[in-house]
């Protein structure tokens, strides 16, 4: 028996509903006439409910700029790395291939350029195909595109699960879609419509808009997509999944040449074109995005920090998670200081310098230029996941603040021991006394009592070096690095040769003990772990580096001594823009000149010289061949060692250890990198590391004579 033919229509089954509802919509007066069967008829107090609700429908969509990619760049315009919620970077119509632009209305929408917004030929193409027990969306590309901005909306404000799907849209949101439909389209051209909808519809999980797909897909901008490629991709936004030509190829193929089909049978494409598209084998070319800085194409490290520094600044958002959004969906474009010139050879020092390293030893470079405060490069031998390379893992940064990395609740590592690289700030505050580095002093006393007699006007110097009060709580008698230095010497042979005793001579020797903790201040020393809090140097050891600084900090200290005393707070974005080009913000240079004497700086730049050419630096083999200035350090453990150096142009500072605990391993007795070491110094492993970097480094920056010191200041 033959099956029985079901009514074309029967208001009590789900199609009848719709009818009824394309009724309701003709009574509104809104849809152009003969949009409906005049078979179906309604009552005049429905019509008029259904007046009154469409009316009360909003006519106006703003239509914002949907999430887009965010691009970190270095100061050459290459990419660091790029994050995102959504894969996708918006493009003008004419960067657009024509093949897509036609494809897409072929399958879509083929009247798109004739209907107003809602097209009631389609609609009762799809109602006359539904009755015959088949599918057809009714949908505009104008419709579509209405749900896409608004749906993205959704997401943007962090509203996904308010999402309403097609198959789950009511008789009003379809209204509503309809309603906003024909305002846009009185609003907005055609193309303009059509560029809207490219951009912002998916074709994959990760890839938004047409741009994205054509490069997740072929590698390919969206201006070079053939017939094939651009059938194939029309073809996906109907069923981004189900389509999905890595997963399952034959679907894919067959609806791309359904869409072919469609291009020919509307005339987009003549017979001969048809006939080769539909032969051309499924040819892909992936290109996954790697979105976030552990995928960054250089440093990564150095993009996390920019992205900390974005999220903790105020000016882009009320809150730390608007800040985030606005990264992740802005679009934005960073600009930032970073050198690939230098980034290159910095981070390849690093690698060498520890190899494989299965223990786990660290070794990092950061470089500043002088009187700019800009950060040029920043490496280290680790890597944010596993495979990137033989560096062991890690999100911590080993050259920033806490709270300007990621890695723990407060952010990073939050530095290190600093060692002798301290000294020179007791050597700054010596010179701003106006007493000069000849000058004599006691380096053989040893011991500082509890009750020392030092001059201070500001604060209580804590500490004290004394065998006969260690029970009251002193450290016993201070003790130099190797047994033949307790002798009087000149301050500057103290810095020189790095000895303990000579460093708190001159402490002792100052006519206010407080101009060390100005001298500090004056170069920007602060607590990596203590969010900007300053250094207290009224505590006796840490004269000698005891508490922890980041690299970045010594780095940038250092740059103010070449600068001739101009202290510049450190930057790393030189400009931010919008996903319209317009300059949102950015670092602009904070410097402040004679933060330290101009003379006080030359003349420790002079002291600093002799470091390389006399003193503890003379170790390192490796020479710059230009004039250079620096200062070795290693703490009591010999876990955290090194040289923090500079030219005119480039300040660096170059660290080898332990950068998670001072105290959990020593550095001695270890073989790193296939050479064995009784102790580690900074001489012996960071000074190299910074010697072999810095020679790459210093042609493309001023590498001229420093400026002479005052001579009341030598002696």
């Amino acid at each position: 028996m033959a099956p029985r033919r079901k009514p074309l229509i029967d208001t009590t089954t789900a199609l009848g509903k719709v009818l009824a509802f394309f009724s309701i919509s003709a009574v509104c007066g809104v849809l152009v006439a003969g949009l409906m069967s005049p078979a179906v008829a309604l009552t005049s107090a429905a019509a008029n409910g259904s007046v009154q609700f469409f009316n009360s429908l909003p006519s106006d969509l703003t239509v914002t700029p949907p999430s887009q990619s965010t691009r970190i760049l270095a100061a050459d315009g290459s990419t660091i790395g790029t994050v995102f919620t959504e894969n996708r970077t918006d493009i003008p119509l004419s960067q657009m291939s024509m093949n897509m632009r036609n494809a897409i209305v072929a399958i879509e929408d083929y009247r798109f350029y004739q209907h107003g917004g809602v097209d009631p030929m389609g609609i009762l193409r799809a109602l006359t195909v539904d009755a015959g027990g088949a599918r057809q969306g009714a949908s505009t590309l104008t419709q579509q595109y209405v749900t896409n901005v608004l749906n993205e909306d959704l997401v943007t404000q962090g509203k996904s699960a308010d999402v309403v799907l097609n198959g789950q849209k009511g008789v009003g949101d379809k209204l509503r879609e309809m309603k906003l439909s024909i305002a846009l389209e009185k609003q907005y051209s055609k193309d303009q419509i059509l560029q809207g909808y490219l951009n912002i519809v998916p074709f994959n999980g990760n890839a938004y808009g047409v741009e994205a797909a054509s490069q997740y897909f072929f590698s390919e901008d969206a201006k070079d997509l053939t017939i094939p490629q651009a059938a194939l991709l029309a073809g996906l936004v109907n069923g981004p999944g189900y389509y999905d030509p890595t997963a399952y190829p034959d679907r894919a193929v067959a609806r791309r040449n359904l869409v072919i089909d469609a291009m020919l049978t509307h005339g987009y494409i003549d017979k001969a074109q048809h006939d080769a598209a539909v032969k051309s084998p499924l040819t892909l070319k992936l290109n996954p995005p790697k979105q976030g800085c552990q995928y960054a194409t250089q440093a990564p490290y150095f993009c996390d920090y920019v992205l900390h520094q974005i999220e903790n600044d105020p000016a882009y958002g009320a809150t730390q998670q608007d800040r985030v959004q606005r990264v992740t969906s802005g679009g934005l474009t960073i600009k930032t200081t970073l050198d690939p010139r230098l980034q290159g050879p910095a981070q390849q020092q690093v690698d060498a310098t520890a190899g494989a390293n299965p223990d786990k030893w660290g070794a990092s470079l950061v470089t500043v230029q002088p009187g700019t405060g800009k950060i040029v490069a920043m490496a280290q031998n680790s890597r944010m996941l596993d495979g990137q390379g033989s560096g062991f893992v890690t999100t911590y940064n080993f050259n920033v603040d806490s709270s300007d990395a990621s890695g723990n609740p407060l952010g990073g590592v939050g530095g290190m021991q600093p060692g002798s690289t301290m000294k020179p700030v007791t050597l700054a505050a010596w010179l701003d006394e106006g007493k000069p580095t000849n000058q004599i002093v006691d380096a053989a006393q040893r011991v500082y009592p509890l009750n020392y007699p030092w001059r201070d006007t500001c604060t209580k110097v804590t500490g004290a070096y004394d065998d006969a009060e260690v029970s009251l709580g002193a450290a016993n008698d201070l003790q130099n690095d190797e047994p033949n230095w307790y002798y009087p010497m000149s301050v500057r042979e103290g810095i020189t040769q790095s000895i303990n005793t000579a460093t708190f001579a001159s402490a002792a020797g100052l006519n206010d003990f407080c101009d060390i903790q100005r001298a500090a201040d004056a170069l920007g020393m602060h607590n990596g772990a203590g969010n900007g809090q300053k250094l207290d140097l009224s505590t006796l050891g840490n004269l000698l580096g005891g508490m922890n600084v980041a690299p970045l900090t010594m780095a940038n200290a250092f740059a103010t001594f070449a600068a001739d005393g101009t202290y510049c707070t450190p930057i790393s974005i030189t400009e931010v823009d919008d996903a319209q080009g317009k300059k949102i913000g950015g670092q602009n240079q904070s410097c402040q000149a004679n933060a330290l004497k101009p003379g006080v700086a030359q003349a420790a730049t002079n002291v600093l010289q002799d470091v390389i050419t006399k003193g503890s630096g003379l170790l390192i083999p490796q020479k710059l061949g230009v004039p250079d200035a620096a200062k070795t350090g290693t703490n009591q453990y010999n876990n955290q060692t090194w040289v923090v150096g500079y030219t005119r142009g480039l300040s660096t500072a170059s660290f080898f250890g332990d950068p998670f605990n001072a105290t959990a391993r020593l550095g001695r007795d270890v073989t790193v990198n296939g050479q064995y070491y009784p102790v580690v110094d900074g001489a012996y492993i960071a000074g190299p590391q910074w010697a072999k970097y810095m020679q790459q480094a210093v042609g493309y920056y001023d590498h001229g004579d420093f400026d002479p010191p005052p001579p009341n200041l030598i002696g």
